[in-house]
Formats: C-alpha cells, sequence, structure tokens
C-alpha cells in the first residue's frame, strides 16, 4: 500500500459495503483463555507478544474468566503495520527490525513482497538470508501480509511473469466482474508462492498507486458506486480461512480504513476484517523523508497528545498505526529513530493502558466477542 500518501489515504477514508452475515460461537472468554493458541497451533510459550503483554499490562485478578475479560477491556489495542517491507536494505535491517520488536515485547505485522523480486525463487544470497529472518518474524511478535503478489501488474503464475498490459492488482480487488473462483485462485496462488519459503500469510494489505491510468479508473468505479473492495474478494478470503490457507481463522487486512473495525465476511469462527488505521504515515513514508518524519503526530514528549495518547486516554478498544519500510527500516530509513521514539513514550506514560497485539491477535480476539461475527 505504498505510493503517495495522500491518494492512498483518501481512498482508506470510505466506509465499505457489508456483505456475509454470520454469528461467531466462539465467546471472549475464550479467546482470554487461549485465542492465540488455537488459531496458531502453538503452546502458550510461543505466543510471542501476548505473554508478555498480559504479564506486563493486565493484571488477572483472580482464574475466572469475566475479571480476565474485563482487565483485557479496560486496555487500548496497540498495534501496527509496516508497508513495502523487502529485502531492500539487507537481511540485517530486517533482522534488527526483528530483534527490537522481541525486545521490546511490542506487536505489528510486515508485508512481505513476493513477487517484486521472484523471492518465491530466491537465486541471492540475500534473498536467502531474507528469508532465514521472515521465519522468524511471527515468533518476535510479527503478522506477515501480502500485498497481493507483485504491489503491481497482475502476474501470470503459469507463464512466471507480469504480461504487458497486466491490471494493476490493487485495481483487479475492486472490479466488479470478478468472480469469487477468480480471487480465490489468484490469491491461494500468492499463498502458495509464500509456502515454497515457509512463509505463511496472516492477512492482506492493499496495494496502492498504479499510474494515471489507474487513478482514472478507481474514479469511474466511484462514479458507479464503487468505493470497496470487490465483495467476491472478501468471500475469496472467507474461503481460503476456512480452508487453513491462512495462518489463523481470522484474517486482518488494511485497504479502506474504514471509520471503526469491520466484519467483511464471516462463517461461525472464522471471519475477515478490515481495520482502521491513525490514518497518515510520520515515519518518514514511501519516500524516506525527513519532512515526513513527526513522532509527536503520534504521542508527545510530555505523553499528553498525539493520535495515540488521544486514542488511549478516550478508552477506544484499538489503535493501529503504520509505516512504510524505506522509512522506517534501521539500516537508513529516516523514521526509524521516531518509531523507536514513539515506542518508549507509550512505555513511559501509557505503560498499564495498553496491549500489543500482532494484527491477527487482534482480529481473533474481536471476532470473538459477542456483537462481532456480522457485518458492520
Amino acid at each position: 500500500m505504498s505510493q503517495k500518501d495522500g491518494v492512498k489515504c483518501r481512498r482508506r477514508e470510505v466506509r465499505g459495503p457489508d456483505i456475509t452475515l454470520g454469528r461467531s460461537p466462539v465467546g471472549r472468554r475464550d479467546f482470554l483463555k487461549a485465542c492465540a493458541l488455537a488459531a496458531a497451533g502453538l503452546s502458550w510459550s510461543q505466543v510471542s507478544g501476548w505473554e508478555s503483554a498480559l504479564a506486563q499490562h493486565v493484571e488477572l485478578g483472580d482464574d475466572t474468566s469475566n475479571s480476565k475479560d474485563e482487565a483485557l477491556m479496560n486496555k487500548t489495542v496497540l498495534s501496527f503495520f509496516v508497508d513495502d517491507t523487502s529485502h531492500y536494505r539487507g537481511a540485517d535491517a530486517f533482522r534488527r527490525f526483528l530483534d527490537y520488536v522481541k525486545s521490546e515485547g511490542i506487536a505489528g505485522e510486515s508485508t512481505v513482497l513476493i513477487g517484486s523480486s521472484r523471492l518465491s525463487e530466491p537465486t541471492t544470497e540475500a534473498q536467502r538470508a531474507y528469508i532465514e529472518q521472515l521465519h522468524r518474524a511471527f515468533e518476535c511478535g510479527i503478522d506477515s501480509h501480502m500485498e497481493v503478489m507483485t504491489h503491481g501488474g497482475r502476474f501470470d503464475f503459469q507463464r512466471r511473469t507480469v504480461p504487458e498490459g497486466a491490471i494493476h492488482e490493487g485495481l483487479w480487488l475492486h472490479e466488479p466482474d470478478v468472480s469469487v473462483d477468480e480471487y480465490e485462485s489468484y490469491i491461494g496462488n500468492v499463498i502458495a508462492e509464500g509456502e515454497k519459503i515457509g512463509v505463511r500469510f496472516t492477512g492482506l494489505t492493499w496495494p496502492g498507486g498504479g499510474g494515471p491510468e489507474v487513478e482514472r479508473r478507481y474514479a469511474q468505479l466511484r462514479q458507479q458506486g464503487i468505493r470497496n473492495l470487490n465483495p467476491h474478494c472478501w468471500q475469496a478470503l472467507l474461503n481460503l480461512a476456512k480452508a487453513g490457507k491462512f495462518r489463523g481463522r481470522t484474517v486482518p487486512c488494511f485497504v479502506h480504513s474504514p471509520p471503526e473495525v469491520q466484519c467483511m465476511a464471516s462463517d461461525g469462527k472464522y471471519g475477515v476484517y478490515d481495520i482502521p488505521t491513525l490514518g497518515a504515515d510520520w515515519l518518514g513514508s514511501w519516500e524516506n523523508s525527513p519532512e515526513r518524519v513527526n513522532p509527536d503526530f503520534y504521542i508527545t514528549a510530555d505523553g499528553k497528545s498525539g493520535k495515540i495518547a488521544q486514542r488511549v486516554r478516550e478508552g477506544a478498544p484499538y489503535c493501529f498505526f503504520y509505516g512504510h519500510w524505506q522509512g522506517l527500516n534501521p539500516g537508513n530509513g529516516v523514521g526509524w529513530d521516531a518509531f523507536k521514539l514513539v515506542v518508549q513514550r507509550v512505555k513511559e506514560f501509557l505503560p498499564d493502558r495498553v496491549v500489543w497485539m500482532r494484527p491477527s491477535q487482534f482480529t481473533d480476539w474481536w471476532h470473538g466477542r459477542p456483537a462481532a461475527g456480522s457485518a458492520a
């Protein structure tokens, strides 16, 4: 979801359409006992971020489910995602990022751009070293999202290339005439490319950009009243989750940043969610520009102002912010120090008010709430 931030934010302001209805039989108390474990097939100690978050931020009191539920409900779930992550700046930059996330006990998500550099068919030591770090991501507290296959033209999996004139993937996700089967096949192929190198995807981030021609088509779609992904795309994501293709039973997505978390498709314990964000990247952005660095946007030096501080003090149940790898990477990202400063300010001023979660942990929990499981 890179390219010009103004374009991205403009599209993400629009609330998406309602589609599949359903109710989830999984209660919040079930999540508080073992939601992340069931979703990932891991032991409690293997679920990075969640264990430490509860230990540091949630006073569990007695062992009743209600007390755990109330303890979590008094916190704001805090998370982030990083667009455009790749082996740009080398595997060591990603290693340093993961090491920091793990050491600070925070949690978020980072893109895996499978097709932009043929990552699923590694030919260089740099690619292989980066893939080794990808294998650590989940245990360090980082989910792995696709930005479809190429973050550009639609990939031909048989010919192993992007044909000339191929439609931009982000636009294709919106086109009204694409069937559920077409989306399911294509996204399933992307998942399979990840599996080749041991990467299990947790969700989807919409790949923005595409140039003037793509922008003109988006304008045409808006005139037709189409302002979100084709409902068939949401259904395809749900079908893939039910088939066990994603890492968990819920699929977090960062698409059009609706005003509130939206359930876009659901069936029982499975769900697909579009998650809102703070709406701007002030951690260097995709331009890696010092002019786009402002940690005070998130939380000020005194901890009293900024978007994160505001939402937490308002008692918001969740708060998601984001950056781009170009500006946030520890190698040459001008926003890396700002990112760390935001984390430190949160720990200093809001230590007992937030719980860090990976987006997939959050959607597992959110889907298990009594009011969840149906389109918003």
